[in-house]
Parts: structure tokens; sequence; C-alpha cells
């Protein structure tokens, strides 16, 4: 199986109303719940794929039950930590009438030093049936500063492959222990390796910090790879329009994927581009058009540097 592991999980919330008016009374018109966080859009994405998946990370309180009710009723399997703090919610307040949307995301649980030795020994379990594991997302406050090297040093004990996903101090901590293949975005690329000379000298930079792979997402242009077996940039066919929320879980379940099953680089970066752009396709994070996921997928361009 694949794990995916979301330290810092959440329940999302979007309120859906006709226009946002600051500073005065506002009615909702709907209200849609949904267990998120990076790990779990990509569990979601592997397990509507028919992968083998499992979801882990840390929930807790009332809104960490209500994360794995979801989770339960979407049909993804979990194997959250519970921990005592409330898990955090992101609320997005969507104004339909201009198709925007504002963001409102809390900062996490605060997890006690005793519930992340007892999360990371259930994690070195689950890595004993696992062909490769995705670390996705924000740290929650009390997580070590190191957590994702540490939860890499794991995996690469037990022989099995890792991935991140992941921002700033988090992301540049995790280096340190060299993961397999490391897939920021331009942004975060930046923020980790400096402005530089572009993509891919930043990719180069984050191969010199530690990391063994790196994937970049570059939205509508596709996606930037520097390998052990070569670079490429790949690109989409056509820009598809919608909601890009999810669009870099969707290319981390598709990298995992290759990553568990041995593919080529150029093969795991054609299936990331085509599977990124189905999930812009998609009203909601987690989720993928599979038609044009199928209309896209053999069409994607793989161009060596």
């Amino acid at each position: 199986m694949i794990l995916t592991v979301t330290p810092n999980a959440a329940l999302d919330v979007s309120y859906h109303l006709p226009e946002l008016r600051p500073g005065e009374e506002n009615r909702v018109r709907s209200v849609r719940e949904r267990a998120g966080g990076k790990g779990v859009n990509v569990a979601r994405v592997l397990h509507a794929l028919g992968e083998p998946v499992l979801a882990a990370g840390l929930a807790g309180g009332l809104t960490g039950r209500r994360i794995r009710d979801e989770l339960a009723a979407s049909g993804v399997p979990e194997a959250l930590t519970e921990v005592t703090a409330e898990s955090r919610r992101t609320v997005a307040v969507v104004a339909t009438e201009r198709g925007e949307a504002t963001g409102l995301w809390e900062p996490g649980a605060e997890v006690a030093a005793g519930e992340w030795t007892r999360f990371r020994a259930a994690y070195r379990e689950l890595l004993a049936r696992t062909r490769a594991v995705a670390l996705c997302g924000s740290l929650p406050p009390g997580a070590p500063g190191d957590a994702y090297a540490q939860l890499g040093a794991d995996a690469r004990a037990a022989g099995v492959p890792w991935l991140l996903d992941a921002d700033g101090e988090a992301l540049a901590a995790g280096l340190a222990a060299g993961p397999d293949l490391v897939k920021p975005n331009a942004a975060e690329l930046r923020r980790v390796a400096g402005d530089g000379d572009g993509e891919l000298a930043g990719a180069e930079r984050l191969l010199a910090l530690g990391a063994r792979a790196v994937v970049v997402s570059l939205g509508a242009e596709g996606m930037l790879a520097v390998t052990p077996e070569g670079a490429w940039r790949a690109a989409p066919p056509r820009v598809v329009h919608g909601n890009a929320t999810g669009a870099g879980d969707a290319a981390v379940a598709a990298l995992s994927r290759g990553v568990a099953r041995g593919l080529p680089w150029q093969d795991r970066v054609r299936d990331a581009v085509a599977l990124s752009a189905a999930a812009v396709a998609s009203p909601v994070a987690g989720g993928y058009d599979a038609g044009v996921y199928e209309e896209l997928r053999p069409r994607v361009r793989v161009d060596p540097l």
C-alpha cells in the first residue's frame, strides 16, 4: 500500500453565499464539510484511482472525530493517531456571484511530546507494509521542527521510498534526511532555494541540500523534473480551467504511485501532469475528473532538458 501522512489534518468547511460583505451580516446558503489536509487529499485521489492507500497523521477532539467519520463515509482508510487538543478547521467563504473565495486557516492542534512519540511508533509499524510514503503539509504546533527528517529517516531505515510535499522550514529541515522526491510548487521552491536563476537552478539547489529528485509544479505550464535519470519539462496539451486548490495533491498522488510501482521517471511525470490538470476540473480538493485525466494523459509532452 501507499501511506500518506498529514501531521496537521483539518476539517475543511466551506460557506457558500452570493456575495461576501465585510463588516455586515452575511447569510450562508449552504455549508460543506470535508476531511482535509494535503496528505488526506493525496489519499483521496489514490483511493479514487483504486490504489491501496492508508491515511495516517494526527487528529483530536470533536473535530478530529468528524474528520474520521467523513473519511469513513468516503471509504478512505485511515490510521490517525488521537491527540488531546482539538484539530484545526480551514474555512473557505465562497462568494458565488464573483467566483471569489476567502480562506481562514486555523493553526492546528498543539501536539504534546508524548503524543508525537506515540504517533511515530505507530508510523514505524505501518511502514512494514508500505511500498511508498508521502509526507505532506504543514506541521502542527508542538511538533518537532525536524519532524519530516525524523519520519523520513524511519522510512529509510525500513527500506521504504519517501516523498516530501511541504513548505518553508518544514521542507528545509526535511531535506537533510534525503527524501527520494520533493514536490514544491514554484513559490515553495523560491522560499527554500532563493530566487536564483529560475526553477532549474532552484531544483538543483534542493538536490544539493539533500533531495534525490525534485519535481516542481508550474501551474498551467506543467512541471519540471530533475531526477537521477535525467531532467524533463512536461506540459499538458491544453489549459484546464477550474479549481486549482488540489492540483498539487493530485500530482503527489501520481508520483507516489509511480514510485511505488517503480515506473520510469518520464511516465511518473506524464501521469502527474495529467492527473493534476484533471484535479483542476474537479470542484473540490482531493478529487479529479476521470474523463479529463484519460483524455490528457497520452497527450502530455515530456521533453528532455
